[in-house]
């Protein structure tokens, strides 16, 4: 071994061994050789996210579609989106105007072109699962879904203001989850019939044709469905907020598997044949819905009767009702027939359509005289 050789008053000759490179930089030369390595070391992490980013973008676009209906009026886009949730084409979106006819159209990321028709819907989430007959198809694992905490940096995929019509990319955008909390404790601030948990997103997320979309990590993982455009009525500002696919994954599952309950299929099944008395009406809460003209008249409200139980509990006409208790109404009939089921003193449970928002409303079913 060289020995060590002492020269200048006990600094050791630039050979010797032990002896940091460092050492013959002078304090400001230290300085910006360890700003170098920092910004270096900063920069290849940042290609790195980006490279992961890229590759994650690639990976999740084929399972996000752009689904096109019902709407094109004042403030009610024709357009959405929704996410493949099964290899066989069943789609998970929120319950919306988009899909009030009988079969909406859904494009794929590669441009194809399916007619899909509604599995069912659960109108407390704001949700429903969608079917179109493919079969092969890239989907989310909801069973491998994620969570995330405030923080965590994500991606947004959606068909924001209608960027896609055939084989063109989706809308990607980078984000931060600023909060984790519940949509109840905003309740009167923001019109929703959903109230459970959701993550609070620092990009502008909810756009129009956005909701339905997917927030993911940015490697990829699901970690929610994007929400509807909602207003804070208190202070006129926007919230971007995605609902947990922990919320949404058991009633996706039923309605897949065809365990999702339908009371107005049990009933049906359980006395077939019979005649069913229809009791109670409209008329009964103050309800005046258009002429039942068509095969499958749209359930709209025409007026309402001064003084009524519908007037008290704010139905206004034009509403289209969609939903009594968890019973799709699709027509005047249908929805004829759900409140001819109700008893005295049950609790009437609607969902309404008003413009681009659902409005739920409850009433109580009234005693008639000769009971």
């Amino acid at each position: 071994m060289q020995p060590t050789t002492i020269l200048n008053g006990g600094h050791p000759s630039p050979g010797s061994p032990g002896v940091s490179p460092l050492a013959k930089f002078p304090s400001w030369g230290k300085v910006i050789l360890r700003t170098c390595l920092v910004v270096f070391a900063t920069a290849i992490t940042s290609i790195a996210q980006a490279q992961s980013s890229v590759e994650s973008i690639a990976a999740v676009s084929p399972k996000v579609v752009k689904i096109f209906g019902a709407g094109g009026g004042q403030k009610l886009h024709a357009y959405g989106s929704g996410f493949l949730v099964s290899p066989n084409g069943h789609i998970v979106t929120v319950w919306s105007h988009i899909l009030d006819g009988d079969t909406v159209n859904v494009v794929l990321d590669d441009g194809r072109r399916f007619q899909g028709k509604v599995l069912g819907a659960e109108p407390p989430l704001d949700m429903a699962v969608l079917k179109i007959e493919a079969e092969g198809l890239p989907y989310f694992d909801l069973n491998q879904a994620a969570t995330a905490a405030p923080g965590t940096r994500v991606l947004a995929f959606s068909n924001a203001f209608k960027v896609a019509t055939g084989d063109e990319p989706v809308t990607v955008m980078h984000g931060v989850i600023s909060a984790r909390t519940t949509l109840a404790a905003r309740r009167g601030a923001f019109e929703s019939p959903y109230t459970g948990p959701i993550y609070v997103v620092d990009a502008v997320t909810n756009n129009s044709g956005a909701a339905g979309g997917v927030l993911t990590t940015t490697d990829g993982r699901l970690l929610g469905m994007l929400g509807k455009e909602l207003r804070n009525t208190q202070t006129n500002t926007w919230l971007n907020y995605v609902m947990p696919i922990s919320e949404l994954k058991e009633i996706t599952q039923q309605i897949i598997t065809g365990d999702f309950t339908n009371k107005r299929k049990n009933e049906d099944e359980d006395s077939p044949g019979k005649p069913r008395p229809r009791r109670y009406e409209s008329l009964d809460f103050g309800i005046v819905t258009i002429p039942d003209v068509l095969n499958r008249t749209p359930a709209y409200i025409d007026r309402i009767l001064p003084g009524s139980q519908a007037e008290k509990a704010g139905l206004l006409p034009n509403d289209l009702i969609l939903f009594v208790g968890d019973n799709l109404v699709q027509s005047c009939k249908l929805l004829k027939e759900d409140l001819g089921r109700l008893e005295a003193n049950d609790v009437l449970k609607l969902v309404v359509r008003r413009g681009d928002k659902l409005v739920s409303v409850e009433m109580i079913t009234p005693r008639k005289s000769e009971e």
